[in-house]
């Protein structure tokens, strides 16, 4: 504890690191979470765009 700082103080320096860490981590959860989906859309395009092609190569 720095001089001068009650525990008070000190409890909620530390209040407040924890919930940046918590914040930070949840930011990067989110991205994370955010790419799979972005991946997953991109996925379902490609495969409603590959039988739009089977299906128009299979009616020629």
């Amino acid at each position: 504890m720095i001089s001068g700082e009650t525990d008070e103080q000190s409890k909620m320096k530390q209040e407040l690191k924890d919930s940046q860490a918590e914040l930070k981590r949840t930011k990067k959860e989110l991205d994370r979470k955010e790419k799979a989906l972005a991946e997953a859309a991109a996925l379902l395009v490609l495969q409603k765009k590959m039988r739009a092609i089977w299906n128009s190569d299979e009616e020629n």
